[in-house]
């Protein structure tokens, strides 16, 4: 992930929310637009931020988790502040380590908590983020899931998916890790 998901809710919250509720705070049609000013905003807003992590961080570190349950389901993440369907997770903070950071993210964008150890499939070049970024993805297959994961600022829809049946609009990067999981090809080097 080529941006912290906290300077993610920031904007969504702070910067574009306009202290309204979230209800008002999501994109209508219009502003989905390829001419829409909030697009634009959004866009250079991102631009700041990895220009400012260029200076601050040598390199960007985040993770992935591919959760899969006993009916051959993968659970998805689709969030406020980028199109498609991901796999969950987040940026890696200083003084966390990558497991920690899986399992934080875990539970505040799936609500799930690990319950045994997860396997790390593989670390991936994210040059489509940015130069600098990499991301740590791992397949959790032991987990409670504590509750149904609702809408907030940062998740607009998350669910369960048959993985020979992923929605419309998962990205070619989830497409791929899932790929390697599920039929063990190798992994390319890039996301």
């Amino acid at each position: 992930m080529g941006l912290c998901h906290a300077f993610y809710a920031w904007e969504i919250d702070g910067f574009f929310g306009f202290g309204l509720p979230m209800s008002q705070n999501r994109p209508s049609e219009g502003e989905n637009r390829p001419d829409s000013p909030l697009k634009g905003l959004r866009r250079a807003f991102g631009r700041v931020l990895h220009l400012y992590f260029r200076l601050v961080r040598g390199m960007t570190l985040g993770v992935r988790a591919a959760v899969l349950d006993e009916a051959g389901r993968v659970f998805l993440v689709r969030h406020t502040y980028v199109p498609g369907w991901h796999l969950p997770g987040g940026g890696v903070e200083v003084g966390e380590t990558l497991q920690e950071a899986l399992a934080k993210e875990l539970r505040e964008e799936a609500c799930i908590r690990l319950t045994g150890e997860p396997v790390l499939h593989g670390v991936f070049f994210n040059r489509m983020a940015s130069r600098r970024d990499h991301v740590a993805v791992y397949v959790v297959r032991e987990f409670v899931v504590e509750s149904a994961k609702q809408p907030d600022r940062e998740i607009a829809e998350a669910g369960w998916f048959s993985l020979d049946a992923l929605p419309e609009g998962t990205t070619a990067g989830t497409r791929r890790r899932l790929g390697e999981i599920i039929e063990g090809t190798m992994a390319e080097a890039d996301w």
